[in-house]
């Protein structure tokens, strides 16, 4: 990996439509996230320290420790840059210059088709395996420790759960509705290990998943989103999240009519990377966290 942490905090975007888009959550999830795109700053919010010769030694040992080969960090951040890569390239290019006006939808539909609904559903269910091999990654826990993981999705705060919330919101409800975790389990369950492994995003981040071959990686998958789905049902319920709150939300900088919301996902998945993005945000956090117990 050729930049250091505090580059990559530095250089997150400060407003595009991946920020657009994760601020459109506020309305579930009330000053949660706030995009830092400055590692000092992070530093200070994390710790509270106000001495500059210790803000610092932490950055100086936050960035050894991201350094280290043989922590999971630049794994993490390679997962959540790799999943969002699969399907970002597309329109990244074509819509930059979009940000600040309001971006009619009509105007990429011709280069934009709607994922299928399995392609949808397995999206959804491989980025959530995701975020739990790079929790294990980050943590320095075996990759398929799944129990872990939810015990700690309780606690999920700031970026980690603006995180969630995005995934649940733009990857279930937008295109699927309420009943997307039905979908999701119907996908998986009528999948082959075969069909897995054709998945491009699957393929691209297949190593890290525990499994052994598509058709255990297909079980992990399954497992995975089984232990999470009563937390997702719970946050839907808790935020009072319906599809028409999410879609109200993101309707103040995109224009589309409601009959194109599987195109809204598609859109969404095309123009935005949420996951790197908040993934840098939560890597930098944890770091900057083990770092100050450190010095």
């Amino acid at each position: 990996m050729s930049k250091a942490i505090f580059e990559l905090v530095d250089n997150l975007p400060k407003n595009n439509i991946t920020t657009m888009v994760l601020k459109s959550l506020d309305f579930a999830i009330p000053g949660q996230w706030q995009n830092i795109t400055n590692f000092e700053q992070m530093i200070r919010e994390v710790t509270g320290e106000t001495d500059e010769q210790m803000i610092q030694k932490i950055g100086d040992r936050a960035v050894w420790l991201f350094n280290d080969k043989t922590q999971g960090y630049q794994n993490a951040l390679w997962l959540y840059q790799t999943v969002d890569k699969t399907d970002y390239a597309l329109g990244a290019a074509a819509l930059a210059n979009k940000v600040g006006s309001k971006i009619g939808l009509l105007s990429f539909l011709n280069r934009l088709t709607p994922d299928n609904e399995k392609a949808q559903a397995l999206d959804l269910a491989i980025k959530l395996v995701v975020e739990v091999v790079a929790f294990c990654q980050i943590n320095g826990l075996p990759g398929d420790s799944i129990g872990d993981f939810v015990k700690a999705l309780g606690e999920y705060e700031k970026d980690a759960l603006t995180r969630m919330a995005a995934l649940v919101c733009f990857d279930g409800i937008v295109p699927f509705g309420a009943d997307f975790i039905l979908k999701v389990e119907s996908t998986i369950s009528n999948l082959s290990g075969k069909e897995l492994s054709n998945n491009p995003a699957f393929s691209s981040v297949s190593r890290f998943i525990p499994g052994g071959n598509p058709t255990g990686q297909l079980n992990f998958i399954g497992n995975s989103f089984s232990a999470v789905k009563g937390w997702m049902t719970g946050f839907v319920a808790s935020h009072s999240i319906t599809q028409n709150t999410v879609v109200k939300n993101l309707h103040s900088f995109v224009e589309f009519s409601e009959d194109q919301l599987d195109y809204l996902a598609a859109f969404i998945d095309m123009s935005t990377n949420y996951f790197e993005h908040t993934g840098t945000q939560s890597i930098a956090r944890s770091l900057i966290s083990r770092a100050m117990m450190e010095v």
